[in-house]
């Protein structure tokens, strides 16, 4: 006859994923009560299972007061594995369940604020239309993410990608164009060489350009490089447009933000046959030995849209 085990040996060798996932709706959560009623369970529940993990693993992962809740240094190992973990098991678990099909769930995305403001927010509708049990998270900077600490699932990102811990998906090419205001122009020479843009007040886009910019004639090959002193800088796209608009300086823009500009009149296409270096645009995500459907469909809508976004066309499903 085979012998049961005792109920506290069951307990103590009870599901990791559960203990996992409860330790992480923790932290997320911020405390210990918090998380019980977005779990639907009791806060004595959730503490015996905080208890249980950090008995399984020997370690203190929370430092807990009757006013506060921080994570140990152990702790935060923990919640950044822990988390990594579970992502990889649901989308294991979904797959072999035939369900990998059906996003569900929240997507946390970074975009270019500029960008993901006014070009993409078609591109998320549309998804969102598609896959209704799927939420989206749309954080607008143009700062590289740090997924693990922000709970990042992908990016859009504008310029070169650096790290090397990250798939790096390339979308298209931003263009690039040299602009100014018809006011700031007038009564000046007519500008027919970047040589004499170096004689204008600038506007500089700290992120990709700040006191210098090389031009190249598409037809030549010639290569020109602009020094100067920017009268104002900014890291806004918008901003650079805004002040451009308003006569400040030259400006080196997306072509998308500023095409409308120079159709109504409001801002004059310096040198066309003269273009600054295209940014490259990519998708950008961790590696992972699973990805979620909802991840892996968002990506497929994004390089979909993406040539299209960058001309500044709109998105239509």
């Amino acid at each position: 006859m085979t012998k049961s085990l005792p109920r506290a040996a069951s307990t103590a060798s009870g599901d990791r994923i559960e203990l996992m996932s409860t330790f992480v709706r923790i932290v997320e959560a911020g405390s210990i009560s918090a998380a019980a009623a977005s779990m639907g369970t009791t806060q004595p529940t959730v503490s015996r299972r905080l208890q249980l993990l950090e008995k399984q693993l020997g370690l203190r992962l929370l430092k807990r007061s009757t006013h506060a809740m921080a994570l140990t240094e152990d702790g935060q190992r923990c919640f950044d594995g822990a988390r990594e973990l579970l992502a990889d098991w649901h989308a294991f678990e979904a797959d072999l369940r035939g369900a990998g099909d059906e996003p569900e769930g929240v997507l946390r995305v970074v975009a270019p604020h500029a960008f993901g403001q006014a070009q993409l927010v078609g591109p998320v509708a549309d998804y969102l239309a598609r896959y209704p049990r799927v939420s989206i998270e749309w954080l607008l900077h143009d700062r590289a993410p740090d997924f693990v600490a922000h709970n990042v699932d992908c990016a859009i990102q504008v310029g070169e990608v650096s790290d090397p811990n990250v798939v790096a998906i390339a979308l298209a090419d931003v263009p690039r164009i040299v602009v100014a205001a018809p006011a700031l122009l007038r009564d000046r020479p007519v500008v027919d060489h970047p040589a004499q843009l170096a004689e204008l007040p600038w506007l500089s886009l700290r992120a990709f350009y700040r006191t210098e910019m090389a031009l190249s004639n598409a037809a030549s090959g010639e290569r020109h490089r602009v020094h100067f002193q920017p009268r104002l800088a900014t890291d806004s796209l918008y901003a650079l447009r805004s002040a451009a608009l308003l006569g400040v300086g030259v400006a080196v823009g997306s072509a998308w933000v500023l095409n409308e500009d120079i159709a109504a009149g409001r801002l004059q296409h310096l040198l066309p046959d003269w273009q600054a270096a295209p940014l490259p645009m990519y998708l950008v995500y961790p590696h992972a030995r699973y990805y979620p459907a909802r991840l892996r469909r968002f990506l497929e809508t994004i390089r979909e849209a993406a040539p299209a976004a960058v001309r500044g066309a709109l998105w239509s499903s």
